[in-house]
Formats: structure tokens, sequence, C-alpha cells
């Protein structure tokens, strides 16, 4: 049949007419085309964050290395620093934990890496020896918050981690600790990474082999690294089906490599295989020889050190411990176990108890988080109290032991003949660094 003229004009019409209409798109629930969506959206993201956040955190950090300029425990520098430059330009001081094989090299070597490129590079100052690696340090504890932000961002909303975010970069002691060489620095950098790869609920990142093998990392950096890790290792153990299966596959062909690798690199400098994470715990559980270096009652955790540690953060504490859903009573355990078990040894630090306090931060940006009328003074009094303590005990508190190297650098330049130079120095061990 053919058409009539009359029919072809009303069949244009009707097209002309579906056209101005709104046309409904089938809805497409293909996996991958969410995914490809999800992809393109996130191109300018750094570490599953927003590029101007990572740069925000970086720039903190910077500004926090540059600003921390005294001295806390000599271990920043007579177990990491000072050994980097020994194994790199072969002369120095090593103290006695390293004659008895003690601690293990894993952790001074990433310095002494640094210090040997830039012997390579010709730039090996002694400015240059003392920066570099505390802003490698910075740079690792940047990657530790942005970690911890991304998990409470999957645990709960954007709001929740926007709180915790900022209770942990206005934390005085997180400020005071990030950015120094310290191994209870490295080991909170590595078990808030590995928390993000830990199976909690509602986690979207976890990943068992990951996190088990950042806490072996620890361990073998430093052996108490385990214990905040025993009550979430058997949480998962007992949750797991396949129990077998998660120990023998995972755990334990973890825990062998990091430990060859442990046990290779301590060959290599000491001479001779040594175990050094069982010496390490002989000396400081077993036989309780720490408290040569001082020992403190029982209660002094509880009573004195986690308080101190948390500073005004404390009532914020307090108050989200109670507010916090039943899936962070994990978390409040491990605190809790750390304090109780690190209580039964006779001697104790400050710095023992930082790994857990990223866990705290939770609670204290929990509770930030659903105050209302009170918001906004008890931002002010957070930042405000925090940072006060943060730039005086960075600035002013025990920085003569720094100072006076300055002096002796300046003294040794001056003399002709340095082996004249000479300064009588009166304090306890090691206070000074040897290296600058």
């Amino acid at each position: 049949m053919e058409r009539e003229p009359g029919d072809s004009r009303l069949f244009f019409r009707g097209l002309q007419s579906c056209s101005h209409e709104k046309m409904k798109l089938r809805k497409r629930k293909s996996a991958s085309y969410f995914s490809s969506q999800k992809s393109t959206g996130r191109r300018g993201d750094h570490l599953g964050e927003n590029i101007y956040l990572v740069l925000f955190t970086i720039a903190l950090r910077l500004c926090n290395c540059f600003l921390v300029q005294t001295s806390f425990v000599p271990d920043e520098y007579w177990q990491s620093l000072e050994v980097a430059h020994h194994m790199v330009f072969n002369y120095g001081y090593l103290t006695w934990e390293w004659t008895e094989r003690l601690r293990g090299y894993t952790y001074p070597l990433i310095f002494a890496s640094i210090y040997k490129i830039l012997y390579f590079l010709g730039k090996d100052s002694v400015q240059l020896l003392i920066w570099i690696p505390r802003l490698a340090q910075a740079v690792l504890s940047v990657i530790a918050d942005l970690r911890l932000y991304s998990l409470m961002k999957q645990l709960e909303n954007q709001q929740v981690a926007k709180w915790v975010f900022f209770c942990q970069l206005c934390s005085w002691f997180t400020w005071y600790c990030c950015t120094r060489t310290l191994t209870n620095t490295m080991e909170t950098v590595l078990t808030i990474i590995a928390l993000f790869y830990y199976p909690l609920e509602g986690s979207k990142s976890m990943n068992s082999i990951k996190y088990s093998s950042l806490v072996a990392l620890a361990f073998i950096i430093r052996p108490t690294a385990i214990i905040p890790w025993i009550p979430l290792l058997l949480r998962h153990i007992w949750q797991e089906q396949r129990k077998l299966d998660l120990i023998l596959h995972q755990f334990l062909p973890v825990g062998f490599v990091t430990l060859s690798w442990s046990l290779i690199i301590d060959r290599m400098f000491f001479g001779q295989w040594t175990l050094v994470q069982y010496n390490f715990l002989k000396f400081n559980v077993l036989q309780n020889l720490g408290t040569f270096y001082g020992s403190h009652p029982w209660h002094w955790y509880f009573s004195q050190g986690f308080p101190v540690v948390l500073g005004t953060h404390l009532p914020f504490f307090i108050h989200g411990c109670f507010l916090a859903p039943k899936r962070y009573r994990i978390l409040l355990v491990t605190v809790l176990w750390t304090l109780l078990v690190y209580s039964m040894l006779d001697h104790k630090e400050f710095r023992f108890i930082y790994s857990v306090l990223p866990f705290c931060m939770v609670f204290c940006g929990y509770s930030l988080n659903h105050l209302k009328t009170w918001k906004k003074p008890a931002l002010s009094f957070l930042f405000l109290s925090n940072m006060l303590l943060a730039l005086y005990t960075g600035l002013i508190h025990q920085r003569g032991t720094l100072d006076v190297m300055t002096y002796i650098q300046e003294l040794c330049y001056k003399n002709p003949n340095k082996s004249t130079a000479s300064v009588f120095v009166m304090m306890p061990c090691h206070s000074t660094p040897f290296y600058r």
C-alpha cells in the first residue's frame, strides 16, 4: 500500500512531538557500569580521599615536624638515627642494647637507606641528616591520619569521620610524637593502617593479608606492638567461619615471611643469627629488667599516664564510650586490655600507650558528633587547650639537650685543632644525640 501525502505529514508531526517530550531512559543495573562511574568520579583522589584534604594534612604535619624542636626520650635517636648513621658512615656510638642484641635493624634500615641516598648525592650535610628522616616519618603519619578518616567514613559517615579526624589532628600528644623517629611512632602508624584493613563490622576495606602483614611488621619493629592486637586477632579468629584456613593460609605464612625477613636483616648486621624479638621480650617482660630505668605503681597508667596522654580529650572519650554503638566495644576492650597489660610491668612510660590513642579518638569524635548546643565551645576548648600544650612541649620543654649540640658544632668548626675541643656534660646517659 502507498502512504497518502496527508498521512506522511501526520507521521513527521508525530516524530516532532515525540522529540519535544522528555524521553525516559532505562536504568542500567550493570555492576561494571557503576564501577566505571565511581572510577571516573575519583580520578582526582589520592589515598582514597580528596586531593585538598590530602594536601592539607601533609601541610599540617610538615608544620608539625618543624614546630617540634625538643627532645622527648633518648630512644628517638639512639634506637633509630644513631644506628642508621653507624650503618652508613661506619662511625658513631651504639648503646648497650645493640651489643646485647635487644633491638632489630629493620626500623633503622629505613633511615639508613635515606642516609645512603643523601651520601651518593653528596647532600649528607648535618641539617639534612637531621630533618629528612623526621620529614619521612611525618609523611608516614599523614598516611595513617588519612586512613583513620577513611575508615570512619566507611563505618559511619562523613560527619562522624570529620570529628574523629579533628580529634586526631589536634591531639597534643599525637602532635608531640608523630614526627619523631621513635619505634612507638612507627608502631602507631602501622596500627592505624592495619586497623583500616581489619574486618570491623561495616568496613569495606577489610583484607586479612594486608592487616596481618602490617601487624607482623609492627611486631618485628617493636615486639610489644602485638599487645593491642591480641584481642583484635582473637575476635577475628572467633568470628571467622573458616578458622583453620585463616590461620594456616594467611596468618602463618605472613608471620613466617616477616620473621624470616627480620632474621636475615639482623644476621647481616649482627654477624650471627639472632631472634631480637625474643631477647627484647625476655629482657623487658620476663626478666622485667626495664625497672633499671625507673618503676611506677600498678595504677600509674590509669591515674596519670592515660589521662595525660588523652589530655583535654578525656571527658569526650568518656562521653563517647557511652554513646558509641556496640560494634566499637572491641576498640574499647583493646584500650583497656593494653592499659592492663602494661600496668603489670614496673617500668612505665607515656609513649608505651601511644598506639591506642587513635582508638580513643574514635570515641572522642563520636562524642563531638552528638553535641548540639555546646559543640562550638567544645571545639574551641579542644583546639586551644591542645595547641597551647603542643606548642609548649614542642618548642620549649626539654630543648636544652638539642640546643647544646648546636653549640658543640660551632665549637668544632671554629677550633682548628678539633682534637682539643671538649665539653663536659653532666646529665643522664644518652640525653644528647651524637650524630648531630
